[in-house]
């Protein structure tokens, strides 16, 4: 699908960007028996914002998402569209369209029927009903699919065709529920690109949930980490990987390294022969002999006899090379460098291995209270 299809498909359809609805969802909390999936969330969402919520299993993120839909309902707290609140409203009249991770295409309709469902559900008359169908599967490029059976597509291409579906009614609020999980890499990257291209275009508001970051950062207008049921922080993506607020969001975001340090409780903690400046939450009663997290690209790695570490692999990354080092102590550490300079660090040469100037860090919890190094999600 090009970009000028995808503009005179939404031209088509009547919609013009920024039509999406204002949503606010204020101190949501629901329990399962003794299970509290979510825990007081709160989140607002801008006319046409592109909002993912990422985080483990179990997180809660998932039951958010079918509070809003309607689905489910909150013990306490609320949700408004536009200033509305939606607690009263059946899921089918919040105008609001979901597309599931399984698809959930009806087995015996075809592409075009499946799309042109909730249009029939709004009594539009049968003529217009296809030809705005057809609309539909034209902007996201199945057209010559039109009259073939869920069985008889890929599984991307009846992800394609649930969105198709959802859009269809031209809703104020989209709802993703992990709708790429289940596909294979290159597929996942093509609808991503696709999913991202078609909201800005119909500027419909969207929520979207996700356990893989790659997909929530590379898709999103702001990430909101979720954990236990709360919200853990919640910003653009590039601030949440360079400035995480807390050391749950620094290690499930991306790969993060455990060194020994030692933090006096001010700005700065002491870590491989240097000071680097504190970033994040902080304990005041958090001094001495720490665990400092630090980016593989926030530290240099140079050949130096004598350093303070051994090379032990080399991982080709293409631009970067990602460079695992042992450190005095037995700690692991992953370096990324130029592919271009890591030539000559072989396996077994004595590197050393310092934080880049200027590099925020955060300071996690005493030496010793928690194992591992190297953090990999």
């Amino acid at each position: 699908m090009t970009t000028n299809t995808a503009a005179s498909a939404a031209t088509g359809l009547g919609r013009a960007v920024g039509a999406g609805a204002p949503v606010s969802i204020r101190a949501l909390s629901r329990s399962f028996g003794a299970v509290r999936a979510l825990d007081g969330l709160t989140l607002d969402l801008a006319p046409g914002e592109f909002v993912a919520l990422l985080g483990p299993s179990g997180c809660g993120k998932t039951t958010a998402l079918r509070i809003v839909a309607g689905f489910e309902a909150a013990d306490s707290g609320t949700v408004t569209v536009d200033g509305k609140d939606v607690a009263s409203v059946p899921a089918a009249k919040r105008d609001m369209g979901m597309v599931f991770q399984s698809y959930s295409l009806f087995p015996n309709m075809t592409a075009l029927e499946n799309v042109g469902f909730g249009l029939r559900m709004r009594k539009l008359n049968p003529a217009s009903r296809q030809q705005k169908a057809a609309e539909l599967l034209d902007m996201v490029g199945l057209s010559p699919q039109a009259r073939q059976y869920p069985h008889q597509l890929s599984g991307g291409q009846q992800q394609r065709v649930a969105l198709a579906r959802a859009l269809a009614i031209e809703p104020r609020v989209l709802l993703l529920d992990e709708p790429l999980s289940a596909l294979d890499a290159k597929v996942r990257l093509q609808l991503r690109e696709q999913i991202r291209t078609l909201q800005q275009r119909l500027g419909t508001t969207t929520l979207f949930v996700t356990h893989d970051q790659e997909e929530a950062l590379s898709m999103a207008d702001r990430v909101g980490v979720m954990r236990e049921g709360r919200l853990e922080q919640i910003a653009v993506p590039s601030e949440l990987y360079s400035r995480p607020a807390t050391v749950f969001v620094a290690e499930f975001v991306g790969t993060m390294n455990r060194i020994p340090g030692d933090y006096d409780g001010q700005d700065e903690v002491s870590i491989l022969g240097s000071a680097a400046p504190v970033a994040g939450e902080r304990a005041a009663s958090l001094t001495g002999a720490v665990d400092v997290l630090v980016r593989p690209e926030g530290l240099l790695v140079e050949a130096t006899p004598g350093g303070n570490g051994i090379v032990t692999d080399l991982t080709f990354l293409g631009s970067v090379t990602r460079v695992t080092v042992l450190l005095s102590g037995d700690v692991a550490v992953k370096v990324d460098k130029p592919s271009t300079a890591a030539a000559s660090l072989v396996p077994g040469t004595s590197v050393q291995v310092r934080v880049a100037a200027d590099e925020p860090v955060l300071v996690a919890e005493r030496r010793g209270s928690s194992a591992g190094s190297g953090t990999d999600t």
